[in-house]
């Protein structure tokens, strides 16, 4: 029972970690605000930064479950877009729900290991094992990226959405998309991935201190 434990609180640990990187650039406005100049999405899109705030907190909004009807400012949509930010919607929330879960189980394990020490391999605890598996993956999926980013952005479509190409927005009839260029996702990437690296190499250093 203690190997089992100790066993799922790396799972949890890992998918904790996980879903609050990939919270982080949802939940955190600001970071888009901040690449509205760099990236000239003003110029791009034809809209002013007010209507592009906008717009990008309608979006936000409906796809983590505070509207119910999907917007996007002053920009009109197709059906077959709105349909993606409906198939969006429930990874956004999924992601969310599962970041609070796994905080939640992360806390009880944490008293169970406080009253009952879970086993540690090795001479390591869960969480280090747990962070340290989650960085190793992501790192290798980081030079993938890294080596073709527009590669690893289609692949990552036709896993969450197989079967579908409503995602191939055109600017002509999907404006929306002016408004989120692909640099705008490669930097969402590198945000999760820093956000994952700094959250492991936390939770291994606290992990050290403890052997």
């Amino acid at each position: 029972m203690n190997r089992l434990l100790s066993v799922l609180m790396s799972i949890v640990v890992a998918l904790t970690l996980l879903t609050g990187a990939v919270a982080l650039p949802i939940l955190v406005r600001p970071f888009y605000y901040a690449q509205i100049g760099p990236l000239d999405i003003e110029q791009k899109s034809g809209m002013s930064r007010s209507e592009i705030i906008e717009a990008y907190d309608d979006v936000l909004d409906y796809c983590i479950g505070v509207r119910d009807d999907f917007a996007a400012g002053i920009l009109p949509f197709s059906q077959s877009g709105a349909e993606h930010f409906a198939e969006c919607r429930p990874l956004f929330e999924l992601d969310l729900v599962l970041f609070a879960v796994g905080i939640a189980a992360v806390v009880l394990l944490k008293i169970i290991d406080r009253r009952t020490p879970l086993y540690r391999f090795r001479g390591h605890g869960a969480s280090f094992w747990g962070s340290a598996g989650l960085c190793g993956l992501f790192a290798a999926a980081a030079v993938y990226a890294a080596l073709d980013f527009d590669r690893a952005f289609t692949v990552f479509h036709k896993i969450f959405f197989p079967g579908k190409d409503n995602w191939l927005f055109d600017p002509a009839t999907e404006p929306v998309i002016k408004m989120l260029p692909e640099e705008f996702f490669r930097n969402c990437a590198i945000l999760i991935f820093a956000a994952i690296v700094l959250a492991s190499a936390v939770v291994i250093l606290l992990d050290r201190k403890k052997a």
